[in-house]
């Protein structure tokens, strides 16, 4: 019985935990919120897992709310890509929230109650088969990532969450204004329906769904922090706290997901005279974010900020790999989400350890005293690095391989290789940088006395781990995203398996 609902249990699970978490608990509440919301986590490891599994041995999973059938009612579909999403998130999760029940959690109100909000509306958004619900479970995950951005308080964080605030509220501003004009030509928002339609279009039609796709486009660059539109993440990353920025490592991705999803179903190869609208804005685009970020490394003068920069960074590599639109590309820019989010979410709350351990110095990219974990944090850090640069044999090296290899070299490739290389070089520069005035130059003196809880530590490590077992699993996870983006090209059958389920897919009311 429980097997036909595992489709919708990833956004039940934190929203009855978050609810029990809000209520009072006696007088000291903390210790139960803290269990519940690990306890729930894993256990959305363990559904996730089987929905991975599912989707890699049967068919399109699709889960009909109310037993209405699409288009008319809402579902919830899982794919190859979705269980993907969902299982990133899942095992991202874990290690944060471990790391959050060491007293970070006790900085601000409802944190607990806040990341299980968060983390609904994050799987809510990868699980949806319908626009409208993507804008509901966006706004879900928005308003909580308002208030862990300011999770603990201070002038800088409240600056930041003001920038943060009012560009995501112009930003659904324009995802319901991108929606009425959709639904007004062609009279849904189911996205299988919508991609049957989209050939169909002419004239007056045809111009309200392209201007509705690029309107799409804007809402989703801002939400994965595209140029120009960049400007909010590396201010608002590098002022939270270390467990809030750790989990929106898979903010951007949401962004991502949408972007690739919308302009492969939708506005893909099927959808006609608006066939591929959002490539040619994506490939430009995607390089100038690419610059962006290795230029802001470059400034950087902060371990947080760098770490930030380097998210732009990841940002710019997806979306140039993912604009050529062949199978081979788009696995590659899967692998490689994979490999970034586990990375990014690892460095920043190495950095919330090393600033909370050199005391004043902070974060700070400069000489200050030894670490009391100084060994063992120079060790984390080297590890980092190399994966974050993508030197041999760690896992970005792998990532960045295959998005190298994946393009045919003509002129587009050629540029992609002209921009790739020189920023990896950036990378290194900057992030050796950060470790020699950081680990290596440190001051004369008694090491520091503020030790980190051996919680966090082991927290921080669990991300390292998973960054060096895609080394050593590459060629599973490789060969899952192959398939995965073969899942993708195949936009007949996701039709078949919403639209007409008796013929194929795997459905439930």
């Amino acid at each position: 019985m429980i097997s036909q609902h595992l489709a919708i249990l990833p956004i039940l699970i934190p929203l009855f935990t978050a609810l029990l978490q809000l209520l009072p608990w006696g007088d000291r509440p903390q210790p139960i919120r803290r269990a519940l919301g690990l306890a729930a986590t894993l256990l959305n490891i363990v559904v996730v897992l089987s929905l991975l599994q599912q989707v890699s041995t049967k068919s399109i999973i699709v889960y009909a709310l109310g037993d209405w059938q699409a288009p008319f009612g809402i579902v919830l579909m899982v794919d190859q890509l979705n269980a993907l999403m969902v299982t990133i998130t899942a095992l991202l999760a874990f290690p944060v929230l471990l790391y959050g029940c060491y007293a970070e959690d006790n900085l601000g109100s409802h944190f607990q109650a806040l990341f299980q909000f968060q983390l609904m509306g994050i799987f809510g958004a990868f699980l949806t088969g319908d626009l409208f619900n993507l804008f509901v479970f966006f706004e879900v995950l928005l308003i909580s990532s308002y208030a862990l951005l300011m999770h603990g308080g201070g002038k800088w964080r409240i600056r930041a969450c003001l920038h943060y605030v009012l560009l995501n509220l112009t930003g659904s501003a324009l995802f319901l204004i991108s929606l009425g004009v959709i639904y007004g030509a062609t009279g849904t928002l189911n996205m299988a329906d919508l991609s049957q339609q989209m050939s169909t279009l002419q004239g007056d039609r045809a111009a309200l769904a392209y201007a509705g796709g690029m309107l799409l486009l804007v809402v989703f660059g801002l939400k994965s922090a595209i140029l120009p539109l960049h400007f909010w993440l590396p201010q608002a990353y590098s002022t939270t706290s270390g467990v809030a920025a750790a989990l929106f490592a898979i903010m951007t991705k949401v962004g991502i997901y949408a972007i690739i999803r919308v302009f492969t179903l939708i506005y893909g190869a099927e959808a006609g005279s608006l066939s591929g609208i959002g490539h040619d804005w994506i490939w430009p685009l995607g390089m100038l974010t690419l610059a962006a970020g290795a230029l802001g490394v470059l400034a950087a003068r902060d371990l947080r900020l760098l770490i930030a920069y380097l998210v732009v960074i990841s940002v710019g590599t997806m979306l140039a790999s993912f604009s050529f639109a062949t199978v081979e590309t788009t696995s590659a820019t899967l692998f490689y989400m994979v490999h970034s989010t586990f990375i990014t979410g690892a460095l920043f709350l190495l950095a919330d350890i090393v600033a909370f351990e050199r005391g004043k110095t902070a974060s700070r990219i400069v000489s200050g005293r030894r670490l009391a974990h100084h060994g063992l944090l120079s060790v984390a850090f080297l590890l980092a690095a190399i994966t974050i640069i993508g030197i041999p044999p760690l896992s970005g090296f792998v990532a960045k391989l295959f998005i190298l290899a994946a393009p045919q070299m003509d002129t587009q490739g050629f540029w992609l290789w002209a921009f790739i290389l020189p920023t990896t070089l950036t990378i290194l520069v900057t992030v050796s940088r950060a470790g020699s005035k950081m680990f290596w130059h440190t001051l004369a003196g008694k090491p520091g006395d503020q030790r980190t809880p051996r919680g966090k530590l082991v927290a921080m490590f669990m991300l390292l781990a998973v960054s060096i077992a895609m080394t050593l699993f590459a060629q599973p996870i490789k060969d899952y995203t192959d398939a995965t983006a073969k899942q993708l090209s195949d936009i007949a059958h996701y039709r078949q398996a919403v639209l007409r389920p008796e013929l194929g897919g795997n459905h439930v009311d």
